[in-house]
Formats: structure tokens, sequence, C-alpha cells
């Protein structure tokens, strides 16, 4: 059962926080494999969220994936999120939304989301941190932390590195930081030792010949960091 603005207590939004910890693996509409197969195979390997990055799909195929993608990760103790559409979100009673810069404000999102769901907002500079967070977002992306070819033709920024996480982990304290960018399981101890939540990975995962086996390292290594 879903509830209006402030009828939830705040416990459910902070034991999804608490969850906000590890490998948060996107599924990305570029796999070669359907989207529910990956779903299963991060999860096996470790994920503790998982968000569907699927811009190429219509809505209504969008929310039949994410209806199953939200009940195999409740079976598995792990978070959901849809990268872009609230509304999908909501109907598919996912544990929330991912926004980019050009998406649907975060106050609007709340709207239509509830008061016990997770938004995150990406963001590539000290201004962005600034604005997603008055804004009221749950958590932060930040990136890019090292050089990705994820996301072709993006008007990305160039690598902020280590050093640069570190800095937007600080600015945006109390608020979690999700890194994303080039992570790897070489890099993924470092990157939790800078103090990020979660080690967001797309190619690295979606593009392996074993997606549980590169999810598994990842995790392993970030909770190592």
């Amino acid at each position: 059962m879903r509830y209006g603005k402030g009828a939830v207590p705040r416990q459910l939004k902070e034991r999804r926080l608490a969850r906000l910890r590890g490998l948060y693996a996107i599924v990305d509409g570029s796999a070669a494999r359907p989207p529910l197969d990956l779903v299963q195979a991060f999860l096996r390997g470790g994920a503790a969220v998982v968000q569907l990055r699927l811009k190429q799909l219509p809505a209504r195929d969008l929310l039949e994936v994410a209806r199953e993608a939200a009940a195999i990760c409740r079976q598995r103790g792990a978070l959901l999120l849809v990268n872009d559409r609230p509304d999908v979100a909501r109907a598919a009673e996912a544990d929330g939304a991912h926004l980019g810069q050009g998406d649907l404000p975060a106050g609007a999102a709340r709207e239509v989301l509830g008061e016990d769901a997770l938004i995150g907002v990406s963001t590539h500079s000290d201004a962005e941190i600034d604005q997603a967070l008055a804004s009221g977002a749950d958590y932060l992306g930040f990136g890019p932390v090292f050089e990705t070819r994820s996301k072709p033709g993006a008007p990305l920024p160039p690598p902020h590195g280590l050093a640069g996480l570190e800095r937007a982990v600080r600015r945006a304290a109390p608020i979690p930081v999700v890194a994303i960018g080039g992570l790897t399981a070489a890099s993924a101890a470092a990157v939790a030792r800078a103090g990020a939540a979660c080690a967001a990975a797309i190619g690295e995962l979606c593009q392996a010949a074993d997606p549980e086996s590169a999810a598994r390292a990842v995790a392993e290594a970030f909770a190592r960091g």
C-alpha cells in the first residue's frame, strides 16, 4: 500500500537509506542480455542496489520490467530504483527514482513518489551538489570519478578522481554519495575509502562475460575498502 505525503513514518525511508551501501548496479539498455537476467545476476553477485536505466523502453514495457525487478529485489533485501521515471517507480512499488540534471526536479518527483521513497540526483559539480541538496534529494550520484565510456556523447566534465570524490562527500555530508564513472573492481576499495556510500557501475557489469562474477568482484572489493 502506498501513502500520501506526510503519512508514512520517516523510519521507512531511514531503513531504505541504511541499505544504500555497497554495489549500486545499473541495468543499462545497451546490454545484450535481458534486463531481468541482469537484475538477477547482479543480486546474486551481491548488489545492494539496482537501478533500471532503460531509456529506450516505452513506459508500459518499463513498468512491466520494473514490477518484476521490484519483486526480485524485495526477495533479496535489495533496493530498486528507476532512472528518470518517478511515475513508473511509484506504479511499480520500487524504492525510489534517480534523476538526471535534465529530469523532473526532485521536489516535483517527491510529489509523485511520496515521503517514504528515495530520490537520488546526478551531480557533476559543487553547484549541482548544492542545488540537489536544496531540492531535498536523499542521496547524490557524483561523477565521473574516472574516465567512462558508458555515456558516449554526454556532456560530462573531465574525471574528478578520488580527490574530487572526497571533496564531494564532504560537501554533501550527511547525505550519502554514490560514486559513478569508470568504476571497476580494481578501484572500488579506493572509492569506499574516499567516503562513498556506494560504487555504481554500468559497463563493468552490463558488458561483462559473466555479470554475476563481475558484480561479486566489485561488491567484495568495495566491502574491503
